[in-house]
């Protein structure tokens, strides 16, 4: 996509919003931002204060009166979904765009979540960093519930695991709660059985009520390992299971194919994450990706409709759009 197809009635609004963004929720200077667009620091100042008096920023960005990017109402338009678009650039290596995307998220996460609700997590590398930016809320009788377990036959993972739903209750007064079964059971058989537990139950009613789930995608390969396929949890011949059943990614342990179809994988039965047709159910699903390797698993999630919301870095964005053209 040109950069001429990303302009709009008012370019003004659009820098104005992309100076607020890095500077409020990337917290970077305004040097480094002048760098980052080509601009004087004094023009990073006019546009930051412009964003302020007219209206642009509040407590967050306000991106819902018709200064939203070209590129995130292709995403409303094309896939039903509210895309937050991160301003990075094609020169900035991988680890430090899912530490910009991440930085992101975890301010925008802050503003969703509220009173009274019920946070469900995905465990994983995105999400970890994502926790580490989380700015800090009092909320009152709010959970923060762990939606898949992470043991297997070399960790339990609960220290992991447990840590990120720590990181994210305590930003928020919430209280957590883990998921202490394996990622992967051995026979769906004791999945079943144990989804009687009273103890197992309890997690999974909790889950049931969930306002808000935060998850990524994981996938095979990439410069960042997704957690999952880095750190033993798929046996051998689980990954040539997965790949003759055209698996893309996968959201809490649960995998998926390019068109979004979750039906059929094997390795979803003996999952213990929710099923993605019990994900669809949640109010706001929102979906942190960074880096091109995840592009076909993002279009998957997207034609799944397993996203309401979606982080992800302006390169990545902008690949994925001219790819599902």
């Amino acid at each position: 996509m040109s950069t001429d197809e990303l302009d709009t009635a008012d370019p003004r609004a659009v820098d104005a919003v992309h100076a607020a963004r890095m500077y409020y929720f990337q917290d970077m200077t305004m040097a480094a931002i002048g760098r980052e667009m080509r601009v004087s620091r004094s023009t990073v100042s006019r546009l930051i204060t412009h964003a302020r008096s007219s209206g642009l920023v509040e407590i967050k960005i306000n991106s819902m009166s018709g200064h939203s990017s070209a590129l995130e109402k292709v995403f409303a338009d094309r896939y039903n979904v509210r895309a937050h678009i991160v301003p990075v650039g094609e020169a900035v290596g991988d680890l430090d765009r899912l530490d910009r995307v991440a930085m992101f998220a975890g301010r925008l996460l802050t503003s969703m979540f509220e009173s009274d609700m019920v946070m469900g997590v995905a465990w994983g590398t995105t999400v970890r960093a994502v926790s580490r930016y989380l700015a800090p809320k009092r909320t009152h009788n709010s959970h923060v519930v762990q939606l898949n377990g992470a043991a297997n036959t070399r960790t339990t993972g609960i220290s992991y695991a447990s840590d990120i739903i720590r990181t994210v209750a305590t930003a928020y007064d919430a209280l957590p709660q883990g998921f202490p079964v394996p990622a992967f059971f051995d026979d769906p058989d004791t999945r079943l059985m144990l989804w009687k537990e009273r103890s197992i139950r309890r997690v999974l009613d909790l889950q049931d009520r969930m306002d808000l789930a935060v998850f990524s995608i994981g996938v095979m390969g990439g410069a960042v390992p997704s957690h999952v396929y880095s750190a033993g949890y798929l046996e051998d011949g689980d990954t040539d299971a997965l790949l003759a059943d055209g698996v893309v990614g996968d959201i809490a342990t649960v995998f998926l194919r390019s068109d979004g179809s979750y039906d059929g994988i094997a390795l979803n039965e003996r999952s213990s994450g929710p099923s993605l047709s019990r994900l669809k159910q949640v109010a706001t699903r929102l979906c942190v990706v960074a880096g091109e390797s995840k592009r076909a698993a993002v279009l998957g999630a997207l034609a799944g409709g397993l996203v309401t919301d979606l982080v992800i870095d302006d390169v990545s964005a902008a690949s994925l759009v001219v790819q599902d053209r």
